[in-house]
């Protein structure tokens, strides 16, 4: 018999994990000892908090991250087809989401691997949930790109977009960079623009707040170094 491939979400920040996991996190941990991971070092320190008297020295951890050569993921699922599961952690959150866990994933379905995935934190739906903008039709867009003009372009396109298909547009930002997004912002898209701003999920300095792009534009909340989710929408 096969093993399975469990999806494992992680915190969104530095709390203490049986804050906003469920107990079924903690139990599927104690069982398994491979892993396809984003850091070692990180997930061997997530899987101590939530397990302390886990064998570190029997965890047998695989890493995925954006230096991995492809060819190599197959073999990342090898206990699967000896019958033993494997767990994906992601860095934060929820694992194949706007990460690479989702080849691994893809790869399993082609193995005929029972890939089951297990509730946790996702910043896109946390972010959304509390936005107050449509739930019903969205898109994420991961990054925005980096130089200012096209940057400023791909706000309009967004902003398009959003109007016609009355659809809210997610995206994120490198955290050091989320003053200069929200300024552009406020600055580039239609004063009656809504914008989302959520950031720090789950934490005690949690911050979410909707507004006009024109009232964005007397923002004192300082976002700087603390991941953010960006929501537009425009009727």
């Amino acid at each position: 018999m096969k093993g399975k491939l469990y999806l494992i979400p992680t915190r969104l920040g530095d709390n203490p994990p049986l804050e906003v996991l469920p107990l079924s996190i903690k139990k599927i941990i104690e069982q398994l000892d491979d892993y396809i991971v984003e850091n070692e070092k990180t997930a061997r320190r997530f899987i101590k908090r939530v397990v302390p008297n886990k064998s570190q020295p029997k965890l047998r951890l695989k890493v995925l991250n954006k230096y991995t050569d492809a060819s190599e993921l197959p073999s990342f699922l090898k206990p699967c087809l000896e019958g033993n599961s494997v767990g994906i952690l992601s860095e934060a959150g929820c694992p194949a989401i706007a990460d690479p866990g989702a080849d691994i994933v893809g790869i399993a379905h082609e193995l005929d691997i029972k890939v089951v995935p297990l509730v946790g934190p996702s910043s896109i739906l946390l972010a959304l949930m509390s936005s107050g903008l449509n739930g019903q039709s969205f898109a994420f867009n991961g990054y925005l790109p980096i130089d200012k003009n096209e940057r400023k372009r791909e706000i309009k396109t967004l902003e398009k977009r959003s109007a016609d298909l009355n659809q809210s547009q997610l995206f994120i930002e490198t955290p050091y960079r989320n003053n200069q997004m929200l300024a552009d912002l406020a600055a580039t898209l239609q004063p009656n623009t809504k914008v989302c701003v959520a950031c720090d999920l789950t934490l005690p300095t949690e911050f979410i707040k909707t507004k006009s792009a024109k009232e964005w534009k007397n923002n004192t909340e300082d976002l700087h170094k603390r991941p953010a989710m960006f929501i537009l929408h425009k009727k």
